[in-house]
């Protein structure tokens, strides 16, 4: 029996230590918390290991201007390792090419504004930096002082008790403990428990007033259960960091805010208190122990992805639009890196490494292109640049047909020609752009102007068809007048030509009414027409006038010697026989024919034009 009650008081103390543990536990994160409340802070980590030096200066000055110096750490030491390797890599590559140039390694110095810049603001930094904390320090042992003060007048009030003034002065004593900012947390449980106890003393002792002293305890033993349930509630939260922040809230109101209980309650309530902050301790205990099994899970994903990165293949990438695409792609596999979840640095550091080397390969590559492609575009500019220029040198000019078609060509080798660097592009192309428009809005308003000036030319040739077609009949002289006064009208334009035919037909009508042959008919209506060819400078249909002549010339000679040929088979016809003369007549239309179209011929070879 005496073995079993030995057992059940070993098992108690095991329970009870485990208990003291997971308060200690709380107790020092409390004590962590009271030290840095300031220094709670969530910026934004940006991905400084893809910025150039001149943006990673100043993100580092945004740090410095947007946010206290406290809360800067993790960010500054990422973005301090993000410039040293890349302005590592560009001292390297400067000093390799002064030694290739003949310089010697002694002699080889290199300066950059940029890194001026960043030494300046890191040292604004660490100065910033420096004084907080040395603040801070001096802060933590002012307040240790204070504590401690406070902790002496505490147990001069119990030693020199005055029943009349006492309460009110322990009152005050309670008030100025809980606005002293906090101490050392090497310090921070000693002091508390020290004044603690002299509360307790301080309660034991107030006798003299028995009512106010069981209200106070009645009123602390109340707000007491409230953190004990509230404790208690915090297993039902599922995000096992949110409720154990809450739990260190609630120790530091417990310890901070509420006063003591009566003697007969106060192991019970810290035993509930302990028991239910060991209840959640073993919950986020058991949390990370899950969760460390999932760390390996977490390492094959994440190891993957970086397997995925390190077998992009760029090599088909011979574009900027071909990079953007890339970039985008690489972006989503570094947010799905990142998507897997958070691994503690001991686990994380190795898998980070050859995250950063496989990105770093992709980030090499599409530097090379984007070095290369700033040449090109150097290069781009230029050629853009003469176009600008020959445009402007032609947006006043009144040579229209050929200064358009040099505008008409530049636009399009304008096209032609790839991207500059971005800072010139929208200069240049709005001096292009107001360049050629300024040129096509001249020579719009200008077609205007000629389009109503045509207009007037062609209402007045239609009228004058319209009065032709009205007369009768006309004299071989008046027939001539109208062909002058037609041309006397001015020019038609190409869409109103058709006018030109509808005049001939006119004409031809009246001259077939002359006394003339029908040779000078046919002459007369061929010079007509060819004059109007002439007048619009149609040289492309009086070569084919040409051409046709010659066709209808050498078609009429094939016609006759083919009739003439059909009369040598006739042996023995008179001339009065029918066929001969119809034969004959044949060959004598042939000839007229081809006295026409051979002065036709004559008359086009005559012009040189």
């Amino acid at each position: 029996m005496l073995e079993n009650n030995e057992e059940k008081v070993n098992i108690q103390q095991e329970s009870q230590e485990k208990i003291n543990d997971a308060v200690d536990v709380v107790e020092n994160e409390v004590a962590n918390a009271a030290e840095k409340d300031d220094e709670k802070h969530q910026i934004p980590m940006l991905d400084y290991a893809s910025m150039e030096l001149e943006k990673l200066v100043e993100e580092l000055q945004k740090l410095l201007e947007s946010y206290p110096v406290q809360q800067l750490k993790a960010n500054v030491d990422s973005l301090k390792f993000a410039f040293n390797s890349k302005f590592g890599k560009l001292l390297a590559e400067k000093k390799e090419a002064f030694l290739a140039e003949g310089g010697n390694s002694i002699d080889f110095q290199f300066s950059s504004p940029v890194k001026s810049e960043y030494n300046k603001l890191l040292g604004e930094y660490k100065t910033k930096r420096d004084a907080y904390y040395n603040q801070l320090e001096k802060q933590l042992k002012e307040n240790l002082e204070k504590r401690n003060t406070l902790i002496e007048e505490l147990k001069q009030l119990i030693e020199n008790a005055n029943s009349n003034t006492m309460y009110n002065d322990f009152q005050q004593i309670q008030n100025r403990w809980k606005a002293i900012g906090p101490v050392s947390k090497t310090k921070y449980n000693d002091t508390w428990k020290t004044f603690h106890h002299h509360v307790e003393r301080f309660y034991d002792l107030l006798h003299l007033n028995k009512d106010l002293r069981e209200l106070d305890f009645k009123h602390n033993l109340d707000e007491k259960l409230k953190l004990i349930e509230r404790a208690e509630g915090l297993l039902k939260i599922e995000d096992v960091n949110v409720a154990f922040k809450e739990l260190q809230l609630l120790h530091k109101m417990w310890k901070e805010e509420v006063g003591p209980v009566s003697k007969e309650y106060r192991e019970e309530v810290w035993g509930k208190f302990s028991a239910a902050t060991k209840k959640l301790h073993d919950k986020r205990h058991d949390h990370y122990r899950n969760l460390k099994s999932k760390y390996q899970e977490m390492i094959d994903a994440k190891l993957l992805v970086v397997a995925e990165i390190n077998a992009f293949d760029t090599s088909g990438n011979k574009t900027h639009k071909d990079w953007q695409k890339s970039i985008t792609e690489i972006e989503s596999l570094r947010q799905k890196y990142f998507d897997i979840g958070k691994l503690p640095y001991s686990k994380s550091e190795a898998v980070w490494q050859q995250f950063k080397e496989a990105t770093k390969k992709f980030n090499a590559a599409k530097n090379a292109f984007y070095k290369s492609e700033k040449s090109a575009q150097s290069t781009n500019l230029k050629k853009k640049m003469e176009l600008v220029e020959l445009a402007e040198s032609l947006k006043d000019s009144e040579d229209w047909d050929e200064t358009t078609n040099t505008m008409k060509r530049i636009q399009s080798d304008w096209k032609k020609i790839g991207h500059v660097p971005r800072k010139y592009s929208d200069d240049i192309w709005n001096r292009f752009k107001g360049a050629c428009n300024h040129y096509f809005d001249r020579l719009h308003e200008r077609k205007n102007e000629l389009n109503k000036e045509q207009q007037v030319v062609v209402d007045a040739k239609k009228a004058f068809i319209e009065e032709l077609k009205e007369k009768e009949s006309i004299s071989l002289d008046e027939v001539k007048e109208a062909i002058g006064q037609w041309k006397d009208l001015g020019f038609l334009p190409r869409n109103a030509r058709h006018l030109d035919g509808k005049f001939n037909k006119v004409i031809d009508a009246h001259l077939e009414k002359q006394n003339l042959s029908r040779e000078e008919i046919a002459m007369l209506k061929f010079k007509n027409v060819v004059d109007t060819y002439l007048a619009q400078e149609d040289y492309r249909k009086l070569d084919s006038e040409q051409l046709f002549l010659r066709r209808k010339i050498d078609e009429t000679v094939r016609e006759m010697q083919q009739l003439e040929n059909n009369l040598s088979f006739i042996s023995n016809a008179t001339e009065d026989n029918p066929l001969v003369k119809n034969v004959r007549a044949g060959i004598q239309g042939f000839k007229d024919e081809l006295d026409i179209w051979q002065a036709k011929l004559d008359y086009l070879r005559g012009l040189n034009y």
